[in-house]
């Protein structure tokens, strides 16, 4: 049909008629309570668990609908990129804290192995000011001066801090692949 005027080819009409109220009401109704409540609560579950699990993948693959309010937007994107595409200190924070904790079973080196882990913990405080400074003027360069939201200096450095392979959302880039 072009601009109203009916072609030979096209057919007419739907090719079925328009279903009445009541019918479409039918259709649609359901018992407010069902008759298998056991069905009812184990499909209610298994739809609960697939959604959580779709959830769970797509905040992993960083899907942005999926994300946690603190993770969302292009800044918080832009900040996980950058620190995911560098080494930092702070990722060998944990397995060495692991290391220290061993190392109090041997009272001759634990004193030493504490005094490195407080001069670790300096040096990373160290670098996650650089860093988060950094990271500031890139976003304004970026996003507009004034525009970078609050609190990207603290995601960038507890991101920083966090094993790579235990990171949510995942790490979307490899080292070295820094964001433009």
């Amino acid at each position: 049909m072009i601009l109203g005027v009916e072609d030979e080819d096209s057919p007419a009409g739907k090719g079925h008629r328009t279903p009445t109220r009541k019918e479409q009401e039918a259709a649609r109704k359901r018992p407010l309570v069902p008759s298998d409540r056991r069905l009812a609560a184990k499909q209610s579950r298994a739809q609960i668990a697939e959604q959580r699990e779709r959830a769970r993948v797509g905040m992993a693959a960083g899907e942005e609908r999926f994300l946690p309010v603190r993770d969302k937007g292009p800044q918080k994107r832009y900040v996980r990129d950058y620190i995911d595409a560098r080494f930092s200190l702070g990722e060998a924070l944990l397995p060495l804290l692991l290391v220290t904790i061993l190392s109090y079973f041997f009272e001759s080196i634990a004193p030493y192995v504490l005094i490195g882990v407080w001069a670790i913990i300096a040096v990373l405080l160290v670098e996650g000011f650089v860093v988060g400074g950094i990271l500031h003027r890139k976003l304004e360069a970026k996003f507009g001066a004034g525009k970078v939201e609050r609190g990207v200096r603290w995601y960038a450095f507890m991101r920083m801090i966090q094993l790579r392979a235990l990171r949510l959302p995942k790490p979307q880039v490899k080292r070295g692949q820094f964001p433009s």
